[in-house]
């Protein structure tokens, strides 16, 4: 990393979207396009069913932060007096584990069904969620939770863009209609969609006309047969994907220069 890259500012990223379309696939091809810009890449597991590791190709286990329950009690409390605003500036050096360039933390489930579950798990994860910091150079990219229950909990303020993962089905577009709503309620400015497993022009076409108005398409990115027979493995292949690099560098030019 160079001398600027060292002092420029990075980029803190959430994904969203409906269970099966290719949100932690796309958060493992950010987090490599991010590290080939020249970031040091935090990559934030937050779905209670955690997959973005080995996507990534760590193997080994990692314990979620949900499961340190000492830690969490330290830091929150437990019986009648819960921390809401926990700290938390330590916890990505301690719990995140290295691998080729890009650091992987995982949180585990939020658990609860509504805003008002204050849980010290719940609010330990929300806080971590609310504060983590940008160093110079550093990108976070957070792969949420699927569905919208996360951002009726606010989980993703803070971040500078929430990327909609989006696919040519009425189901996922619907989910991303909903996402986009509630993102407005707690004040998310910059919410785009992203199509993922793309068969051609009437796909993308589909996703334009589909989505609200206010959601624009920010990248359209094809269906991988490749991917496809790697998910069987639990791995992403070694493929190039220029739309999903087009797309950080629109990211960058958009957040970084105010776009």
């Amino acid at each position: 990393m160079s001398a600027a890259d060292k002092t420029r500012r990075g980029l803190k990223l959430a994904l969203a979207g409906k269970g099966g379309v290719g949100k932690t696939t796309l958060t493992a091809l950010l987090a490599r396009a991010a590290v080939e810009r020249g970031y040091r890449v935090l990559a934030v597991d937050a779905d209670p069913n955690p997959t973005l590791a080995p996507t990534l190709g760590y193997i080994a286990p990692i314990r979620p932060l949900a499961e340190e329950e000492e830690l969490i009690y330290q830091r929150v409390g437990k019986g009648g007096f819960i921390k809401l605003n926990p700290t938390v500036d330590d916890i990505p050096d301690r719990f995140a584990v290295e691998h080729r360039g890009i650091r992987i933390l995982v949180l585990g489930g939020i658990r609860g069904g509504g805003a008002g579950c204050a849980c010290p798990a719940n609010s330990f994860l929300r806080a971590l969620l609310r504060h983590l910091v940008l160093r110079p150079g550093e990108t976070v990219i957070v792969d949420l939770e699927a569905g919208i229950e996360h951002l009726g909990r606010a989980t993703a303020q803070g971040v500078d863009a929430l990327l909609v993962v989006v696919e040519p089905d009425r189901r996922s577009l619907e989910t991303a209609t909903r996402i986009h709503a509630l993102a407005g309620e707690i004040g998310l400015v910059r919410v785009y969609a992203v199509g993922n497993k793309l068969e051609g022009d009437s796909d993308e076409a589909f996703i334009r006309a589909a989505l609200p108005e206010g959601l624009p398409l920010l990248a359209a990115v094809p269906f991988s047969p490749e991917i496809r027979r790697a998910a069987k493995e639990g791995r992403l292949p070694e493929l190039d994907f220029p739309q999903v690099k087009d797309l950080f560098s629109r990211l960058e030019e958009y957040i970084l220069r105010g776009t």
